[in-house]
């Protein structure tokens, strides 16, 4: 599993700490803000894969944290968590980005069926970003070049994986097609 940051705000200390050791457990690493206030911090200063979010909270609210997360990286999913199960509130948190909703209290098992799908979702856009932004390639050797930040034509040279992986962030299934003995 490749090696995803969550930043988890919720002001239930005991929902908190449930939901940040079970998504410790699975290999995800986690940052706990008790509040909106704490979580626009550390947004100013780290960056997320998922963000998930209690959405009524004292002076910052979930609604804040997500417009925050999506204004500093579109590409980061975020998923609303609320004891208050209005359509009207879904379909806010929806209109402004959220990518999921769900209702407290959740179990562990549909958190992190969640959290997971959400994820593949998010590398499922990067792949597509990197495809869509057709890159050019050898002809001869299959390498491609990395003209990011860069006068056309003047980036590296690497192999399509490394990009992938060094670049893109996009974890790389290596396998062997049926001409090469897979």
């Amino acid at each position: 599993m490749p090696d995803y940051s969550i930043l988890l705000v919720e002001d239930d200390y005991y929902i908190r700490n449930a939901i940040a050791r079970d998504l410790q457990s699975r290999g995800y690493r986690v940052a706990a803000a008790s509040g909106g206030e704490a979580a626009l911090e550390l947004l100013t200063v780290q960056s997320f894969d998922l963000v998930l979010t209690d959405l009524v909270m004292e002076q910052v609210g979930g609604l804040e944290v997500l417009k925050a997360a999506k204004t500093r990286s579109p590409d980061t999913m975020v998923i609303i968590l609320t004891g208050y199960g209005k359509v009207s509130i879904a379909i806010e948190a929806l209109r402004l980005g959220a990518d999921d909703f769900l209702l407290k209290p959740a179990e562990p098992e549909e958190i992190h069926f969640r959290v997971k799908k959400c994820l593949q979702k998010r590398e499922f856009r990067l792949r597509i970003r990197a495809y869509e932004e057709i890159l050019p390639v050898c002809c001869e050797c299959k390498k491609i070049r990395d003209d990011r930040g860069r006068e056309s034509g003047a980036g590296d040279w690497m192999d399509l994986e490394d990009y992938l992986v060094e670049r893109e962030k996009i974890k790389v299934d290596a396998t062997l097609c049926p001409d090469c003995g897979g």
